[in-house]
């Protein structure tokens, strides 16, 4: 499994601090995609189980989830990665194009964002989205967290 681009990001999980690994070889290329670089397969670094554990110590007491943009098609790999996550007492999350995860995935999951972009619909700050960003545990929408609220 190889990642394009390894980032700190403040608004994808809302109310954490992520260390996201934006993972090549998507296969949905969605029109409108914001990261078509992520289409070629094996584009950017091999996520070594040993380059993995390293980004997990340098910001241990720093971030608090592990978020995945794509790489569901690694299953495997990404089970095994989420595992060494939550052994870190990370919280974890995957972002994916596609409408249903694999329950292997899923159980090691805290949240998970579904969907194909849509230019149409926008994405998760919009009302009229098709995506979804949902809390494994209890299987709720949180979509409203990415939602701007004006006050009447």
């Amino acid at each position: 499994m190889y990642y394009h681009q390894f980032k700190i990001v403040l608004q994808e999980v809302p109310g954490e601090i992520s260390l996201c690994f934006s993972i090549s070889g998507c296969f949905l290329r969605c029109d409108g995609c914001h990261s078509p670089q992520l289409w070629k397969e094996k584009s950017g670094t091999l996520l070594t189980k040993k380059k993995f554990e390293e980004y997990l110590s340098r910001y241990d007491g720093f971030a608090t989830c592990i978020l995945f943009m794509g790489g569901e098609w690694h299953e495997e790999k990404l089970i095994e990665l989420l595992k060494i996550a939550k052994h870190n007492n990370y919280k974890t999350c995957l972002y994916t194009g596609e409408d249903e995860i694999s329950q292997p995935i899923l159980k090691h999951l805290s949240w998970v964002k579904t969907g194909k972009w849509d230019s149409k619909k926008g994405g998760l700050d919009n009302k009229n989205t098709n995506q979804k960003f949902i809390q494994i545990k209890t299987n709720t929408i949180l979509n409203h967290l990415f939602q701007k609220h004006t006050l009447q």
